[in-house]
């Protein structure tokens, strides 16, 4: 599925790009100033995890031409996607002084390997962006570098580590857009030139 430019869908995907990072970086804010246990964090980090549905999708439309690592990053992506809300609202009831499902075993164990399927897709991702040459060689080594920073930040509970990560997300993939965009203009500027004489 690519959404045509310009079109209500497309506009919805292309915002995600900046909506579900932004709000992910307010909660690693909030939990950096407040802990780990502040369930205003976790409120915002379960609509960053909502919006990062979206975000999947657009980054999806970019793998058009690696329809298999398309498909890989489509399901890591939505497996991740419920791990950041099924944390955020961990995260909302430890606040409210309930059980924290990280320390307890059975069914509650969900969420690891949830919330381990986000960076894993920013790793496919980031290799993907570099293999295709789609984005800007730094920005596709942002998202591959997050993917691997991601998991150490926050399993380790290292809040600076994971604004810094999330700073990453949000600069490469609002950049792609914009530089792939100017570079496009540049492409059609030169093909619409006048040939020398």
């Amino acid at each position: 599925m690519t959404p045509s430019p310009g079109t209500p869908v497309d506009r919805m995907l292309t915002a995600s790009l900046v909506l579900a990072p932004a709000l992910t970086l307010i909660a690693s804010l909030l939990f950096a100033g407040r802990g780990w246990d502040d369930g205003a964090a976790g409120a915002v980090q379960v609509i960053a995890g909502v919006l990062d549905i979206l975000l999947v999708v657009r980054l999806v439309t970019w793998l058009d031409t690696l329809p298999r690592t398309a498909a890989l990053v489509l399901g890591l992506g939505a497996l991740g996607a419920g791990g950041w809300v099924a944390y955020g609202i961990n995260t909302i009831e430890t606040s409210l002084g309930n059980v924290d499902l990280v320390d307890v075993s059975g069914a509650a164990t969900i969420i690891k390997p949830l919330g381990l399927c986000w960076p894993a897709m920013l790793i496919v991702v980031g290799a993907a962006l570099l293999r295709t040459r789609r984005a800007p060689i730094p920005c596709a080594l942002g998202v591959l570098l997050a993917g691997v920073l991601l998991p150490i930040s926050r399993i380790g509970n290292i809040a600076p580590l994971a604004i810094v990560v999330d700073v990453l997300v949000l600069a490469s993939l609002t950049t792609i857009p914009l530089l792939t965009r100017e570079a496009a203009q540049a492409r059609t500027d030169r093909m619409r030139a006048p040939a020398a004489t």
